[in-house]
């Protein structure tokens, strides 16, 4: 009942109300009424803070990289690269799209991308449908192939023992097939909308905001080599974010109390509580019969049928109780195996597409597209996931396994 409550209120996001202000309580009360330990709770609530840190410190990057202006410069560059015709306009979105997830989470792919590609595609007299509905699917699928991509992944990566270079190996296969698999789907789901008449825009493309590319790419440097230095990934993160932030201070485009104030707010502190308090919920329901049932009905090994399997547990789980749970249940069962964990990121991330409950990042990003007036029907979202998701996930969990004969870094 406390974790049904805690997700509704996050799935509802009723205005004036943040997910900490149930999650926090609902924590409370697992601790204070013996449903898990205190020593328990703190516990969980130490393995997820450096998560949480992260967290706060790629929000922190995300937000000022978009004040830097590159979101505004690539939705320029994505106009002018389009020329006027939607098909090549859906491919630039997706190749922009899967970078932004990959290297800033798919919080800014949400966040900070789709309101441009939504204007970008209205500049065009486009159908912004697909454009945006790419969004939000590749801000669940293309963040597969970095540990950093998506909270889940760092979870996981916490737990599999593998270095970052050997995650980001055995992620590429799938991270390629999975964003395939989903653009062929995307030009025969919205071929009409494809097809509809647009225009070419003059809108001036700019001088790239060097300054934080060069930023962003150290992070992807830093991230790389933290890993065996003994770094952990949220002090890149959070080096790059100060380096931008003392640079906008430096700039004083506006007051400086201003300018901190806004990134404090940027770096959502209510809901980084939201998640140590999940956290806690979760490891209650766990610890009180649903992880035993997990473990007893969760594949062993490596091979083909078992990464199947752990996949289609974890999307299924997803979509039933929200995918940060889902991988937070998950995760402690498939320690140990680090290809039945990478699987099982597979169905955390790819799954989410299937409906509106399965991703918080889903959404986030309808109630952005509804503060536009172009809020997403239920019935086409489920249809298309429908098609997305099947497909995708079996494609990508024979690609994982392929890359674990190859790379023999599973074992």
């Amino acid at each position: 009942m406390l974790l049904v409550a805690t997700l509704a209120v996050a799935i509802a996001a009723p205005r004036r109300v943040p997910e900490a202000a149930v999650a926090v309580p609902a924590a409370a009360v697992a601790v204070l009424a013996g449903l898990l330990p205190a020593t328990a709770a703190w516990t969980e609530t130490l393995r997820l803070a450096p998560t949480v840190g992260f967290l706060v410190a790629i929000l922190l990057l995300a937000h000022l990289s978009d004040t830097e202006g590159i979101f505004r410069w690539a939705g320029a560059a994505m106009s002018r690269i389009a020329a006027g015709r939607p098909q090549r306009l859906l491919a630039v979105v997706f190749g922009v799209a899967a970078l932004t997830t990959a290297v800033l989470s798919l919080d800014a792919t949400v966040v900070l991308l789709t309101p441009v590609v939504f204007s970008t595609a209205t500049l065009m007299r486009a159908r912004p449908k697909p454009h945006v509905y790419a969004c939000t699917h590749l801000a669940n699928s293309a963040s597969l192939l970095l540990p950093v991509s998506n909270l889940t992944n760092l979870l996981a990566y916490r737990t599999s023992g593998l270095s970052f270079a050997a995650f980001a190996v055995l992620m590429a296969l799938p991270w390629l097939v999975v964003i395939g698999v989903e653009y062929a789907v995307f030009r025969r789901f919205f071929d009409t909308d494809l097809s509809s008449p647009a225009r070419a825009t003059q809108q001036p493309v700019g001088r790239p905001p060097v300054f934080a590319i060069v930023v962003l790419g150290g992070c992807l440097l830093g991230f790389a080599t933290a890993g065996p230095l003994g770094v952990d990934p949220a002090i890149v993160a959070g080096a790059g974010a100060v380096v931008l932030l003392v640079r906008r201070l430096f700039v004083r485009t506006e007051p400086p109390v201003r300018t901190v104030w806004k990134a404090i707010l940027e770096a959502n502190p209510l809901f980084c509580l939201f998640v140590l308090a999940l956290g806690i919920v979760v490891a209650a329901v766990s610890r009180h019969g649903l992880g035993a049932l997990l473990a007893a009905v969760f594949p062993s090994g490596d091979s083909l049928v078992a990464l199947l399997l752990a996949a289609a547990v974890a999307a299924v789980l997803a979509n039933l109780v929200n995918n940060l749970p889902a991988a937070l249940l998950l995760i402690p069962v498939a320690a140990g195996h680090p290809g039945l964990l990478l699987a099982v990121l597979l169905g955390v991330n790819v799954g989410p597409n299937l409906t509106y409950v399965g991703s918080l990042a889903t959404l986030l990003w309808r109630r952005i597209l509804r503060a536009r007036e172009a809020g997403p029907a239920m019935g086409e979202f489920l249809r298309l996931g429908a098609l997305t998701v099947p497909t995708a996930l079996v494609a990508g969990v024979c690609a994982l396994w392929l890359s674990l004969q190859l790379t023999g870094l599973g074992g």
